[in-house]
């Protein structure tokens, strides 16, 4: 605790070093992106980013689960994409997926039981190759909830909000980006036909 504490005491001159006008960032409040990732303290999206103070508006969530929008029932989730599509105006949100993920690996473990799959300690890959599909998938599932959302629905349309699919991956310290095809029923709809990821490389813009 006593390193974070530091930290956060030598912040002021760490950010006069690195020429970040902070006076600045109290007139005004445009962030690049949004991105809704999984509370994991493994996964820092800032410092994968490379995001400066304003840049990225972020949202964690447990698991980085995006909750169906109800309207009757809004949650803290939904109002925090809300305000960022319909007041900050972002023009683009990143959903942050990432391996091992205490969340899916949960998910995928109970799949296992219910299925009488039990992976053993000295060949865990059933599990581990589970896993690793679930939390594709799950981070594609957590895209199609979002757009949905009828804030998110028409800036689509519009091609004024561009939403994005990320997987990092946390051992290797990879980031991969899916490649979306939009739904034929729907023109603004991200649903996936497929979904080939490819890593993102250095100096390379997603």
């Amino acid at each position: 605790m006593q390193y974070l504490i530091d930290q956060a005491r030598v912040f002021p001159a760490r950010a006069a070093a690195h020429s970040l006008h902070l006076a600045g960032l109290s007139r005004r409040h445009r962030p690049r992106a949004m991105s809704i990732s999984c509370s994991d303290a493994r996964v820092v999206p800032a410092l994968l980013t490379a995001a400066r103070p304003g840049d990225l508006f972020e949202l964690r969530t447990y698991g980085g689960v995006i909750p169906p929008y109800d309207e009757k029932a809004p949650t803290d989730a939904s109002r925090t994409v809300e305000y960022a599509v319909n007041e900050l105006k972002v023009s683009d949100i990143i959903v942050f997926g990432h391996s091992l993920c205490d969340v899916v690996t949960a998910a995928a473990r109970d799949s296992q039981t219910a299925s009488n799959i039990m992976p053993s300690e000295a060949d865990p890959a059933p599990l581990t190759e589970e896993a690793t599909a679930a939390g594709h998938s799950h981070v594609l599932s957590q895209l199609d909830a979002l757009s949905n959302y009828p804030c998110v629905v028409p800036r689509l349309a519009d091609r004024s909000l561009h939403l994005h699919a990320w997987f990092h991956e946390i051992d290797t310290g990879a980031t991969f980006q899916y490649s979306l095809v939009p739904a034929l029923s729907s023109p603004c709809s991200p649903r996936e036909q497929s979904h080939p990821t490819r890593r993102i490389r250095q100096g390379e813009r997603p």
